[in-house]
C-alpha cells in the first residue's frame, strides 16, 4: 500500500511519535500551523470519513479521547484547543487515511476558512 500514514505506522517512514497504543498513533505534524500541531490516526487504514463503518465507531471515539488526553498532558486543555478532520479534496484532505489534527498553544478564530 502506498499510504503515507500506513508507512509511518509500519515504521517505513520516520515520524516524531508522541503517543501510541494498539489502535492509535499520534505524531507531530511536519508543517505545523500552531505551537502544537499533532496528527492522530487510527492504525487501521480508513481512507476518508465517508468510509467509516458502524463497527469502527469505537475506534473513531478513541481518536477524540486521545486528542483530549494529549491536550491535557501538554497543558493546554483548559485554555482550549482545536481538533479538525478534513474529508476529500474540497474539504482539504491531502492524505487519504483519516486523521485528526490536534492544534493548541494559541487562540483560534472562526470561521476557520
Amino acid at each position: 500500500m502506498e499510504c503515507l500514514f500506513c508507512k509511518i505506522i509500519n515504521r517505513e517512514i520516520p515520524a516524531d511519535i508522541v503517543y501510541e497504543d494498539d489502535h492509535v498513533l499520534a505524531f507531530n505534524d511536519i508543517s505545523p500551523t500552531a505551537p502544537t500541531h499533532q496528527l492522530i490516526i487510527p492504525k487501521k487504514h480508513i481512507a476518508t470519513l465517508n468510509d467509516i463503518e458502524e463497527g469502527e465507531l469505537a475506534l473513531i471515539g478513541r481518536l477524540q479521547f486521545t486528542a483530549a488526553q494529549l491536550a491535557r498532558q501538554q497543558g493546554f486543555a483548559d485554555d482550549g484547543y482545536r481538533v479538525v478532520m478534513n474529508c476529500n479534496e474540497k474539504g482539504g484532505q491531502t492524505v487519504y487515511h483519516i486523521h485528526m489534527h490536534l492544534l493548541g498553544g494559541r487562540a483560534f478564530t472562526w470561521p476557520a476558512g
